[in-house]
């Protein structure tokens, strides 16, 4: 997989995952418990997805330069 579709591929799993919890968020909002656990849990998942595509960058980043420097 290129850099490029790597990048966009876990973007999109971002965006995703942020769709899929907005019903959760809209129902928790609303004062529905169990939604609140299934909105805060899909939450730390999207932290650690967002976490991935932020180290996934940096190195492809890296990658970049160091092979621009040659």
């Amino acid at each position: 997989m290129d850099t490029e579709n790597q990048v966009l591929a876990k973007w999109n799993e971002v965006k995703a995952l942020v769709d899929a919890l907005e019903l959760d968020v809209v129902k928790n909002s609303s004062g529905v418990a169990a939604a609140g656990v299934r909105a805060r849990k899909g939450l730390r998942e999207l932290k650690a997805k967002v976490a991935d595509l932020v180290k996934t960058t940096v190195e492809l980043d890296k990658a970049n330069k160091a092979t621009k420097t040659k």
